[in-house]
């Protein structure tokens, strides 16, 4: 079980709004909103994150604060003898395969963090070349060579040993009280600078303007599983972390703060690229997905005045969103060897780690001389992308609704929700609800739309 527990309130939020904002909601949700019909998307994630994500949220809450101990050992000992652990277990393995390739993009941002400082990134930009042209060659530069990833993807591996070799309130919590105000800081800072732009508003519009003719069934799904997916929900992170909450700690509360400041930083980062883009005359613009992140805003910041200035502070903002996410998805593997291999947090820590000079270097080669190995059509970054965030975490996600709805001890759910009775939750029963039906059937429809694009 786990013995320890975050230091204080805001020590907890910020360590649990930490896990599970990141790159899905810097860079994922940005390309997701773009490609979706932009506010017609944004409403549709909104309200997924209020009526299903949190419902969620709070089930994993619930049985990871019950349980106190790893993802594996808490259905262990909340089911004894029977097979529920196996979706702790489908946790785990996608938060491994997930860090695999989550490492090599957080060494991808550190690597534009460096090249925006020492300012290669905008070096021997060309009056005969456009500057997406520049940055679009930059990105193939810093992703597809081979050296250059693999250091800094060495660099994060190592950040990560060094700050959960500190423990929950030395390493995590520490890091989060820090981290967490500059990334909000930083990201206030962008917002103000870009909706002033020239032009802004045209990319407000489409951003916060919402046509209701374009939301289709699969702008539903994708809203939906963007709010999966940002809530790092079936991963057993959330699960994990609830270990280490107090028995005075309000789930609802907690769940409630941290889902809506992670709908906020979706928001703000909306509100920084959309009137960028538009400022400049960038909308239509072929250049989607990561590049949205690693060449139009690069080409955005070229035509700013104090170009570099910029580019450091946002691709500071950048790692710092995929630090915490590493972080916090590598405590899912080590508190698993702590408690069920009885390992220290040394020996726990570096047995996850180490290994992972390996895979992730596999995941950062095959963008690069590795790239012709395929997985049923996929290159091993895209295949583990696919197979752990597309396919293992929905099934997780599912699982844990149905044992949760109709397998679990009696009375679980309400006992963690009211404090043990101590806390009057009206909600209790509405929550249950979608539990028990509309998650897993909102779930079923993100996996079987996965399935069909498989």
């Amino acid at each position: 079980m786990a013995k320890v527990q975050f230091g204080s309130k805001i020590g907890l939020i910020a360590a649990t709004v930490g896990s599970a904002v990141g790159l899905g909601n810097i860079w994922r949700f940005p390309a997701e909103a773009q490609a979706n019909g932009g506010g017609a998307f944004l409403i549709v994630y909104l309200a997924c994150v209020l009526l299903i994500g949190i419902p969620v949220m709070l089930g994993e809450f619930a049985i990871g604060r019950e349980g106190a101990t790893d993802a594996v050992g808490d259905y262990q000992r909340l089911s004894p003898g029977k097979k529920w652990w196996l979706i702790g277990g489908i946790g785990i393995l996608a938060s491994y395969l997930i860090n695999m390739f989550y490492i090599v993009v957080a060494g991808w941002t550190l690597e534009y963090l460096f090249g925006s400082v020492t300012g290669d990134l905008f070096a021997g930009i060309s009056e005969t070349q456009s500057s997406g042209v520049h940055f679009a060659n930059k990105m193939q530069e810093y992703i597809q060579y081979d050296f250059g990833p693999l250091i800094f993807s060495y660099v994060v591996i190592i950040l990560n040993i060094v700050i959960l070799l500190k423990g929950v309130k030395k390493g995590i919590e520490r890091m989060s009280n820090l981290m967490m105000p500059v990334l909000f800081i930083l990201l206030l800072i962008f917002c103000y600078v870009s909706v002033t732009l020239p032009g802004a508003s045209k990319g407000i519009e489409f951003f916060l303007t919402p046509d209701f003719s374009k939301i289709t069934p699969s702008v539903i799904i994708n809203a939906l599983g963007q709010a999966f997916f940002s809530l790092s929900l079936g991963m057993g992170v959330l699960i994990t972390y609830a270990a280490y909450y107090p028995k005075k700690t309000k789930l609802i509360g907690t769940a409630t703060t941290v889902s809506l400041l992670d709908m906020l930083v979706s928001v703000l980062m909306g509100l920084i690229i959309f009137p960028s883009i538009a400022s400049f005359d960038l909308m239509d613009n072929s250049y989607k997905g990561l590049t949205l992140v690693f060449v139009t805003l690069p080409e955005i910041f070229q035509q700013m005045p104090a170009t570099q200035f910029w580019s450091v502070l946002f691709f500071l903002l950048l790692f710092v969103a995929a630090l915490t996410s590493t972080i916090s998805i590598g405590e899912v593997t080590v508190r698993f060897c702590q408690d069920r291999m009885k390992l220290s947090r040394v020996k726990s820590v570096l047995l996850v780690f180490i290994p992972l000079f390996i895979f992730s270097s596999l995941c950062s080669l095959s963008q690069g001389s590795l790239s012709d190995v395929k997985i049923f059509g996929l290159t091993i970054f895209d295949f583990l992308d696919t197979f752990a965030t597309n396919i293992l975490l929905p099934i997780g996600s599912l699982l844990m609704c149905i044992y949760l709805g109709w397998f679990a001890p009696k009375g679980l759910l309400v006992k963690q929700l009211t404090n043990n009775n101590s806390v009057a939750v009206r909600l209790s029963k509405v929550i249950i609800f979608i539990i028990r039906w509309i998650a897993p059937i909102a779930i079923a429809m993100i996996l079987l739309s996965q399935f069909v694009k498989f």
